[in-house]
């Protein structure tokens, strides 16, 4: 097991506020020493605030990207890699987006496309599907897509990036990437009934140590713990691979006729660990980020609306999914429909990132030159 990320929440009421932003920093490089000393790998650090709209009111496109541009150039100051600006929620703000992408690198956010309390919010979709299909016609190879989601239903605290947001006093939470452990728990089991129990064991016992751990930091440094995102997150490691560990169940090949299933199992599993728990606490299926997903993908033994089915019983929506660069927006603003309706029908935090691929169409191969993402062919997005 891995730490994905510490991420801490900070909340601004201007652009200026940089101490808090080298604060939260400073905090993020001793949380990750102290997890280190206990033999803890660490992946990244990250900091994500309150939306954006907030600390930047009432200025152009310009001096919004400006002032943008200016926290990132600070972060950089710090090795700070990952900065998240928080979620837009009108068609005006959300149009500024592909703009603000064009012009940094480590500055990430979302869209809000709706929630229980108010429904899907079909104005803001339509204008989410516009930027995901602007973004991948500004940025080299669609990939500026990597930084940006859609998402509906979604909390703040999540720790995991494009959707994670900040609302409230400075606090910390943290990500988990452990395939590994799923892999070891299908690889002892001999049916489902097993598999469930070695995965809660292991996942309890590997858990309780990582959350004393973090109360520990929490004193010493005097910041708020908000908790562990249990999600499972992907790995780009063969051995580690989220699919080929359903495989060890002998239902076939991920995407094969029990997938939803194990899905399920697996989330019902994350989402009942007895430790203070927060963001998706769900189940990742991200296609690029993941070897064994990507393989399958280019075998097609599952689909978007594969995808799409799973994460009624699971986890985070649609992750790092491939489609043609002809897609129209149209097409995408369906998806992103589908996507909402879910997440509102079945009260639970969904996303979708997805990338088209310009100049590419369905069957081809993605060329992606980046250390966070593994070539896969390109979905059907019909």
């Amino acid at each position: 097991m891995k730490i994905r990320t510490i991420t801490t929440g900070i909340s601004l009421h201007s652009p200026q506020e940089q101490d808090k932003i080298r604060q939260a920093a400073t905090f993020n490089q001793q949380a990750k020493s102290f997890f280190e000393q206990q033999g803890y790998e660490v992946q990244s650090t990250r900091i994500s605030t309150n939306s954006w709209q907030e600390y930047l009111p009432s200025l152009s496109i310009s001096e919004i990207v400006q002032e943008i541009k200016a926290i990132e150039t600070l972060c950089q100051s710090l090795d700070l890699n990952f900065f998240n600006i928080g979620y837009a929620d009108s068609p005006e703000s959300i149009a500024i987006i592909p703009e603000i992408n064009q012009n940094t690198s480590i500055i990430y956010c979302s869209s809000k496309t709706g929630d229980l309390a108010s429904g899907i919010d079909f104005k803001n979709i339509r204008e989410s599907a516009q930027a995901i299909k602007r973004i991948s016609e500004k940025t080299e190879g669609g990939y500026g897509n990597f930084r940006f989601c859609a998402w509906a239903n979604c909390q703040p605290g999540i720790p995991f990036f494009p959707v994670s947001y900040h609302q409230g006093n400075t606090a910390f939470a943290i990500g988990l990437e452990y395939p590994d452990l799923v892999m070891a728990a299908f690889s002892q089991s001999r049916n489902l009934s097993e598999a469930q129990n070695n995965l809660r064991s292991i996942l309890v016992e590997e858990l309780k140590k990582l959350e004393e751990i973090a109360q520990q930091i929490a004193v010493q440094f005097k910041i708020e713990y908000t908790g562990i995102d249990s999600s499972l997150a992907p790995s780009l490691e063969n051995t580690s691979s989220i699919a080929f560990a359903y495989e060890k169940l002998g239902f076939g090949k991920f995407g094969s006729q029990g997938t939803l299933a194990i899905s399920a199992l697996i989330t019902s599993v994350v989402k009942s660990l007895p430790f203070q728990l927060c963001g998706y606490s769900g189940l990742m299926l991200p296609v690029c980020e993941d070897v064994g997903l990507s393989q399958r993908a280019n075998e097609q033994t599952y689909n978007l609306t594969n995808l799409l089915s799973y994460s009624a019983v699971c986890g985070c929506g649609l992750d790092t999914v491939p489609i043609p660069g002809s897609v129209t927006v149209e097409q995408i603003e369906a998806i992103l429909l589908d996507m909402a309706a879910l997440a509102i029908k079945l009260d639970k935090p969904l996303s979708a990132r997805l990338f088209p691929i310009p100049g590419k169409q369905a069957g081809e191969m993605t060329a992606f030159n980046s250390p966070y993402l593994v070539n896969c062919q390109i979905f059907n997005s019909q």
